[in-house]
């Protein structure tokens, strides 16, 4: 159990969605090595994603356990993170009804429930970190947080291993602002 914060389901499974270009094929990797190499739990990580590099439909599902995986894709998310419009709208109904919706406030503004954590994900990479293109890392923190799915501890090492050399003070404090956005957040329910 990730930090002792609350107990969490044998199998947990995450979904997340967006556009090709936003990293989230990245942050499903991560989240799973996070799990599987850090933490000690079994992990999958599928991916799907149109034929387009850029601007096209991206899914990257992860399914973490604490016993061995007999099937590695999603039955019903526990946590649905939606980056895009499109996503939001085909993966909703994929979620599990007291599941975990975290959407980026700019890139969804029809968001079909009142339970969901509505976050400037984009904005605040670009406001807070300094660029854009770790939204995906700071979107990872605010996960963590909200589920306590992994340690940030483990989340952390795999994020600093698993991107680009010389990014790592920039991802270390994207990683840092979702953590601290997904526990206002957590606490302010």
């Amino acid at each position: 159990m990730s930090e002792g914060m609350w107990a969490l389901p044998k199998r947990y499974e995450i979904r997340l969605s967006g556009l090709g270009g936003q990293g989230l094929i990245l942050a499903g990797r991560l989240l799973a090595e996070a799990a599987a190499l850090y933490d000690g739990r079994f992990a999958t990580q599928t991916q799907s994603y149109g034929p387009e590099s850029r601007g096209g439909d991206s899914r990257s599902d992860v399914v973490i356990s604490d016993e061995e995986i007999d099937y590695p894709h999603i039955i019903r998310a526990d946590l649905l993170l939606a980056m895009s419009q499109m996503a939001c709208d085909r993966n909703f109904y994929s979620l599990k009804r007291e599941g975990i919706l975290v959407v980026d406030a700019d890139m969804v503004p029809h968001v079909p429930t009142n339970q969901a954590y509505v976050v400037p994900i984009t904005r605040l990479a670009q406001q807070e970190v300094g660029k854009a293109v770790v939204a995906n890392v700071l979107a990872l923190g605010v996960i963590v947080a909200l589920s306590g799915v992994v340690s940030r501890r483990a989340v952390l090492a795999a994020v600093l291993a698993g991107t680009p050399k010389g990014t790592e003070t920039l991802n270390r404090k994207a990683l840092e602002v979702g953590f601290r956005v997904g526990e206002e957040l957590r606490a302010g329910r």
